[in-house]
This record gives structure tokens, sequence and C-alpha cells, in this order.
């Protein structure tokens, strides 16, 4: 289950024991590469499932083996946006779950003088923006928010009209800076941690999420 954090109805922080487990082994310095991508495809499939939570339905007809039956279908066209690279790591766990979404891939990199978000990949179209009913951002670290304000203004800009994000770690900076400029959009984490440091990282953290899970250190 989640639990809103911050008295802010956008924000959900998981106090789901499976959660805390995996997050605590994920943080640790000595978790190798495979294992450390294994525990973000894990936590990936877990915020996956709350995310969805809201998304609307609409009756589906189906024969059982015994007879017709109503059942219950997803109402609208669900996107993925993995932001790269650290953002792939998610990407199959959340598949997992949502196997009929559509997945479009935006490149940002951090400039690590500025902090800010440098844009190098992106080849959505506004018609396929549109389309969907609800639009998924899937990036591991919240940390000053910057490339996940950029990515919900790309989308936006293009049409989108619910976004949604996915994120393992985020810090008070970084969920306030996404909350200012776009209080529509909620946020899911499995923790919420204590402050940034002079550097922009999250503390306590887990380190640069990208180069543990690809073992670029």
């Amino acid at each position: 289950f989640f639990v809103c954090a911050m008295s802010n109805s956008s924000l959900f922080v998981s106090d789901h024991p499976l959660i805390a487990h995996k997050l605590t082994k994920l943080r640790n310095e000595n978790t190798k590469p495979k294992q450390f991508r294994d525990l973000v495809h894990e936590l990936a499939v877990l915020l996956a499932y709350e995310g969805t939570r809201e998304c609307e339905l609409t009756d589906l007809s189906v024969q059982t083996p015994v007879t017709q039956c109503t059942g219950k279908t997803f109402k609208n066209k669900i996107a993925l946006v993995p932001i790269l690279r650290a953002g792939l790591g998610m990407l199959e766990g959340t598949l997992q779950v949502i196997p009929f979404a559509s997945v479009w891939h935006l490149g940002l990199y951090r400039n690590e003088e500025t902090l800010e978000p440098v844009q190098y990949y992106n080849k959505m179209k506004p018609e396929q923006v549109c389309e969907a009913g609800t639009i998924f951002v899937l990036d591991p670290m919240l940390a000053t928010g910057g490339s996940l304000v950029a990515a919900i203004k790309t989308l936006k800009d293009k049409g989108a009209k619910k976004v949604k994000v996915l994120a393992i770690l985020g810090s008070p900076e970084g969920v306030k800076n996404v909350q200012e400029q776009f209080p529509d959009v909620e946020i899911y984490l499995a923790g919420l941690d204590e402050k940034l440091n002079e550097v922009g990282y999250i503390v306590p953290g887990l380190g640069d999420a990208g180069d543990r899970q690809y073992g670029t250190v």
C-alpha cells in the first residue's frame, strides 16, 4: 500500500515492507550491477502496480469455459517514457505489468556543472502523445527534478493529457520542483530521502543509478 507524503495528494511514497527490503539492498554499495538491475526491475513492477490503480476501466464481454461474463479492461491507451539511460532499467519491469503499453524513449542527461537537463533524443510525435490516456515517465532518481520537469514539459507541449512519474528514490527538493511546475502530475516513489548534497546527489541515496546498473561507476 502507499501513503500520501508531505501532505500532498499528488505524492505517494511506499510503506510496503517488500519495497523497503528491496530498496535497502539497492542502496548497499556492495550490490553488484546484475543484482542492482534485478532489484530495479522488481521495484518497477511494484511501482507500476500502484501507479495504475486509478486508471479508468471499461466493460468487456468474454466467454469463459463455463459461460459468458462481463469483465473489465483499460479504457484508454497507456504509454511509457523511460528517460535514457537509467530509466531503461525500469522499463521491462513496467512492461511486465502493462505489456500492452506503447514505449517512447526520451534521452536526457544532466550537465554536471549547471545540473540542468540536456535533451539529446526525442522521436515522440504529437499525434501519438495525444492518443494516450495516461503516460508514465520512468526515472529511478528524482534528485533536483530537472530531468523530470523537462520530460513532463516535452510531453505537455505535445498534448499529453495525464502524466504520472514512477521513480525509485526522491528528494524533497526534487519533489517540490516537479509539484510547483506541474501540480497535476502524480509522483510514485519507493522511498523519499532526506535531502540533496552540494553536487545534487540524493542523501543517503544509492549513488548514480545508471552507473550502478551498467557497471560504469
